[in-house]
């Protein structure tokens, strides 16, 4: 765990801040907040926690660890950009914003600082400071949408293999989404219930984001390409 200290104006004071760097992860975990946004960039999955054995959601953005194929060769990430991305470097102990001084995002020289001279927090703070909070209710709101999709057996898994040009193929295990099927078989009350509350948007967002996979496989393949010598 990394040695965090809880962001202060004046200790922090000349502390500076550059732009988060794009994940470099095939699979983030977001809430339930970022579900719609995710579900029409990426393919959105349930999976489980190895430490937890709990499920979560997440959004794939490769099929191997540590490819990202959202993110550009300049390093910037087209479209969707998770709130674990945004609050790069910052986390939340107990009532208080902590950070990790350690972190490349922090620097002394370049970049936006995070106080005014007044001592205030400056905007990109304060957006950071949004995110944050959004991270945070997101918890507990996830345990409560995958709680209610598992009392309704909706969750269902999926096995992925893709075979690629330079003629791998890759399988993806442990993966789960919303059974059309089970939503279907809902009686009217149940379905009314999920709607309300917004849990049937987001429960048929997760499962018609699966028609992502193949556009993402077609972007790995073109990337295969790039990299293939004349």
């Amino acid at each position: 765990m990394a040695d965090l200290e809880v962001l202060d104006r004046e200790r922090h004071a000349r502390l500076r801040l550059g732009k988060p760097t794009p994940p470099a992860q095939s699979f983030v975990q977001i809430v339930p907040d970022e579900i719609a946004e995710a579900a029409a960039r990426a393919p959105l999955f349930f999976t489980k926690d190895s430490s937890t054995g709990q499920f979560y959601v997440g959004a794939m953005f490769g099929f191997k660890e540590g490819e990202n194929l959202l993110q550009d060769s300049m390093g910037r990430v087209s479209g969707f950009v998770p709130l674990d991305v945004i609050r790069q470097g910052f986390f939340i102990s107990g009532e208080h914003i902590a950070i990790d001084p350690a972190d490349p995002r922090f620097t002394s020289g370049e970049g936006e600082p995070l106080f005014q001279d007044d001592g205030q927090p400056s905007d990109r703070l304060r957006q950071i400071q949004y995110a944050l909070g959004r991270a945070h209710r997101g918890i507990e709101e996830s345990r409560r949408f995958i709680a209610a999709m598992m009392k309704l057996r909706l969750i269902e898994p999926v096995d992925i293999s893709l075979r690629f040009d330079d003629g791998e193929t890759v399988t993806l295990l442990g993966l789960y989404t919303i059974s059309l099927d089970a939503l279907q078989e809902l009686d009217d009350a149940q379905a009314l219930a999920l709607f309300r509350n917004g849990d049937l948007q987001m429960a048929f967002a997760i499962a018609q984001s699966l028609r992502l996979v193949p556009a993402l496989a077609e972007q790995r393949n073109r990337r295969l390409c790039d990299l293939t010598p004349a």
